[in-house]
């Protein structure tokens, strides 16, 4: 089996006809560096780099830190538990929350 590169795919995702390709690599610089750390799955930065799907709704990953607008669980500090994350594939997801649908331009 050939080594696992920086770069390498990890896996294509088709959800809500938006495409993602997932590749290994490392979240942090310094993570490249350190002694126990390996090639990871790099999931998109939906806060950084937004994504919507055709009918305004964003697209959010499981270990995304919860917003304002987070409704569940208060002992966890990520979207998954919000009752407005609709589970996707792999970690990704789209945020169900009305107040964060995209407007259509008019």
């Amino acid at each position: 089996m050939d080594a696992i590169k920086e770069g390498s795919l990890y896996k294509s995702i088709d959800l809500h006809g938006t495409k993602f390709e997932i590749k290994y690599g490392y979240y942090d610089d310094k993570d490249r560096y350190s002694k126990y750390s390996e090639l990871i799955p790099i999931f998109p930065d939906f806060i950084k780099n937004p994504i919507y799907t055709s009918k305004g709704q964003p697209f959010v990953t499981h270990m995304q830190d919860k917003c304002i607008h987070y409704i569940g669980d208060e002992n966890f500090d990520s979207c998954y538990k919000c009752k407005h994350f609709v589970k996707g594939i792999d970690l990704i997801g789209i945020c169900s929350c009305i107040l964060k649908q995209k407007k259509e331009d008019k």
